[in-house]
């Protein structure tokens, strides 16, 4: 297995970053592994006659984990009696898997997998303090946006939100302090977990614009309303509709694009598997190759109204398609179009719809004439892209040459150190980039990466001991018996152990962002004693009497 170590120093980023957002005072174990860009299947189908986008995947898989033997001090007892003695070690609390797919045109960041085991319960945090899972998920996502972001180059962090009792951690069910979230619950997370990245001050700054995307099939806009956060910009910076037309270069490039060229294959995707059944629909009638289109499914709002009766959206429980697109600025590469665009969606009366060929008023790009999609026959190509005839009868075929004389054998070469290849690529081409400070702890190929994901799918977490084994296991194979562990401690401090440090010295209580908190305890009244016959303050209770002149008999009749 190939792997690299990254210096203490390449890894602090990281480190500091989730340290100013982890609970204070609580120690996690980091553990992050990914590859270097590797060429894969474009995201997008091409039009017809076009070449597919050259496109490149990065994996990134993040696992944390606490010392349980050294959180069970402070938890809830959970060590079991079978007779043998339970071993410290580290336990997994979190993972999540981060796929980055780059071309020359933009870059996505699609989340695969996020799951928990339920044994943060250890650490016996305090109640109302933020949860850890949600600020690790939108730290790491900040953290790679911001090294994987190219001048004048869209981002787009794209996700599924599904509701399931495991992905990636088997039979972590069985675990009583695992909370399972359940389809309502899990897009409102998600959605909670992706709005500060919205907000364009904590990303950097420098973006021309940011907006969030949310679609619930089956649902309108008014009932998509609830899964928003509470926050004061929550609606002004999100957006209930797709914004699968913005995100394509193809629109700004030709006059019309068939709607199944806007789609992007993810895996483990319900749309893209749809995708794939309209496909084989219009391959049966040739319709796919000759004009782009399917043969049932029009344009993107058919295409989102089928979604609802198709794949996981069908089965009685609610999923979210979530968007976070972030737009270049600075650089006049963006379009200013799309931005205001994007400003007046929430009050738009419909979702973005494919537009029909040789539209009229069509927003404005950086693209001042948009090329047709079928020329014509006069420009030396057919109407379907394929070289002229005459083209191909005048091209001479290449003859190879041929080998003589004596053959040299090759000197055998000894190895005398061990060499990582996978550091040889550039960090830096027209399709990628690849940056020492955004890589993981350890770097490994495709086989390796996929191999050690299939291990964690194979083990068990159901109950501590048999979490800590695997735990165990698991580092210690992807490793290689190395330790690739990142030590954090965490540095922020919530409002909740705030006041209560105030209230225990008898001071002024102020809460994590430095404001105080208004003690109104001088004016709340005391009530009344338990004592019969006495006041509030202990003192006997004065009793009213009436004079006998007050109190009339009744005449008898």
């Amino acid at each position: 297995m190939s792997i690299h170590s990254v210096t203490k120093g390449e890894a602090s980023s990281l480190a500091d970053q989730l340290s100013k957002v982890l609970p204070q005072g609580y120690q996690f174990g980091i553990h992050h592994l990914s590859t270097p860009p590797t060429q894969t299947d474009a995201l997008c189908s091409a039009p017809p006659g076009e070449r597919e986008d050259n496109t490149y995947c990065e994996n990134h898989f993040l696992a944390v984990t606490i010392d349980a033997n050294t959180a069970s001090k402070n938890g809830p007892d959970t060590t079991t009696t079978t007779g043998a003695a339970v071993t410290p070690g580290h336990v997994l609390i979190l993972a999540i898997e981060i796929l980055i797919y780059t071309t020359a045109y933009s870059s996505t960041f699609f989340v695969s997998k996020a799951d928990s085991t339920g044994y943060l319960a250890l650490l016996d945090l305090p109640k109302g303090a933020p949860s850890p899972i949600r600020e690790i998920c939108t730290t790491i996502l900040a953290y790679l946006v911001q090294h994987r972001r190219r001048k004048g180059l869209q981002c787009v962090v794209s996700l599924f939100a599904r509701a399931q009792d495991q992905y990636l951690f088997p039979l972590s069910v069985q675990n009583k302090s695992k909370h399972v979230l359940d389809d309502r619950g899990l897009v409102k997370w998600w959605c909670r977990v992706l709005h500060p990245l919205v907000d364009i001050s904590s990303t950097g700054g420098s973006w021309a614009d940011v907006k969030g995307h949310l679609v619930v099939p089956g649902l309108d806009k008014y009932e998509m309303r609830a899964f928003l956060p509470r926050a004061p910009d929550g609606e002004s910076r999100w957006v209930l509709s797709h914004p699968l037309e913005k995100i394509s270069h193809y629109t700004r490039e030709y006059d019309w694009v068939p709607a199944r060229c806007l789609i992007p294959s993810f895996p483990d995707d319900p749309k893209s598997r749809y995708r794939d059944e309209l496909d084989e629909e219009a391959n049966r009638s040739k319709l796919l190759r000759t004009s782009g289109m399917w043969k049932s499914v029009r344009s993107l709002d058919q295409f989102w109204e089928m979604m609802a009766f198709r794949q996981e959206c069908s089965s009685g429980r609610l999923t979210g398609f979530i968007w976070v697109v972030f737009e270049p600025g600075g650089d006049g590469k963006g379009s200013s179009a799309p931005t205001a665009a994007a400003s007046n969606a929430t009050a738009a009366p419909s979702p973005p719809s494919t537009p029909p060929k040789n539209a009229q008023g069509r927003p404005t790009t950086s693209y001042s004439t948009p090329r047709k999609l079928f020329p014509t026959s006069t420009s030396g190509r057919t109407p379907h892209g394929a070289p002229s005839k005459t083209k191909r009868a005048g091209e001479k075929k290449k003859r190879k040459k041929r080998l003589t004389g004596p053959i040299e054998p090759r000197q055998p070469h000894i190895k005398t150190q061990q060499r990582n290849y996978l550091l040889d690529r550039p960090s830096s081409t027209a399709y990628y980039r690849w940056p020492a400070e955004g890589r993981g702890r350890r770097v490994v190929g495709e086989s390796d990466y996929k191999r050690s994901i299939e291990l964690l799918l194979h083990l068990d977490f159901s109950t501590l001991d048999r979490a800590r084994s695997s735990t165990k296991r698991w580092v210690s194979e992807v490793g290689m018996g190395e330790s690739w562990v990142v030590e954090v401690v965490g540095m922020r401090e919530s409002a909740v152990s705030a006041v209560s440090a105030a209230a225990s010295s008898g001071g002024t209580p102020i809460t994590a962002t430095g404001a105080s908190v208004n003690d109104l305890s001088g004016l709340v009244k005391r009530k009344r004693g338990h004592g019969a016959g006495e006041d509030g303050a202990g003192q006997p209770a004065k009793v009213n009497v009436l004079s006998a002149g007050l109190v009339r008999k009744k005449a008898k009749q």
